[in-house]
C-alpha cells in the first residue's frame, strides 16, 4: 500500500521527498482518526483518500509558500531554472504535476496500476462518469503538454496489467 500511495503523491506533487513526506503524514492521521473510521468503504479507499487530500494540501502550501518567500527572501529570480531540478524529472511527470491533483491521481491509478473507472470511484467517493471526466482531462492536457503522438502510449481499455513506461516516469517498484 505504502509504494501505491507514494506512486499517487508523486504524481500530485511532483517530487519524491515531497510524496514521501505526505505519506508518512497521511499514515499518521490515518492511525489519530482511527476511532472515526466508519466501514462504509475500504480501508485502502479511506487510506487513499486522506493521503490525496494530505497531498492537495501540501501542494497549495508550498504555492504559498513558494512565490511569496522566495521573491521576499532573495528577490525576482534570475533566467532559467535549476538544472538539479530538471535532470531528475521526465516530461510526464511535469505534464503531471501540473494537472489538478485529484486528475493527476485517477490518471496514475488507472494506467499506472491499473485499476478500473470502478475501483477509482469508489476510493475518490465520487462517480464513474466523474472518474471518466477527470481521465479524459487527463489524457487531453497530457496530449497538449506531451503532443498528439503520446496518445499512442496509454493502453486500450482491453488491456490487463496497464503500466504507463516506468522508466520514463521515475516511478520505482518498492
Amino acid at each position: 500500500m505504502y509504494s501505491r500511495l507514494l506512486r499517487v503523491l508523486y504524481a500530485i506533487t511532483g517530487d519524491s521527498a515531497s510524496a514521501e513526506d505526505c505519506v508518512q503524514e497521511a499514515f499518521m492521521r490515518a492511525f489519530a482518526a482511527w476511532g472515526r473510521y466508519r466501514p462504509e468503504k475500504p480501508a485502502e479507499a479511506w487510506m487513499h483518500q486522506i493521503a490525496v487530500n494530505t497531498a492537495i494540501s501540501h501542494r497549495r502550501r508550498a504555492k504559498l509558500r513558494t512565490i511569496g518567500e522566495v521573491l521576499r527572501r532573495l528577490g525576482r529570480p534570475g533566467h532559467g531554472g535549476d538544472p538539479a531540478d530538471t535532470a531528475g524529472r521526465s516530461d510526464l511527470i511535469h505534464a503531471l504535476a501540473a494537472l489538478p491533483p485529484k486528475v493527476a491521481a485517477d490518471f496514475v491509478l488507472r494506467y499506472h496500476h491499473g485499476f478500473t473507472n470502478r475501483e477509482i470511484a469508489r476510493f475518490d467517493g465520487v462517480s464513474e462518469r466523474m472518474v471518466g471526466i477527470r481521465l479524459n482531462r487527463a489524457r487531453e492536457e497530457l496530449a497538449q503538454a506531451l503532443g498528439a503522438e503520446w496518445r499512442g502510449e496509454l493502453p486500450t481499455s482491453q488491456t490487463q496489467g496497464v503500466v504507463v513506461h516506468r522508466e520514463s516516469t521515475g516511478f520505482r517498484d518498492a
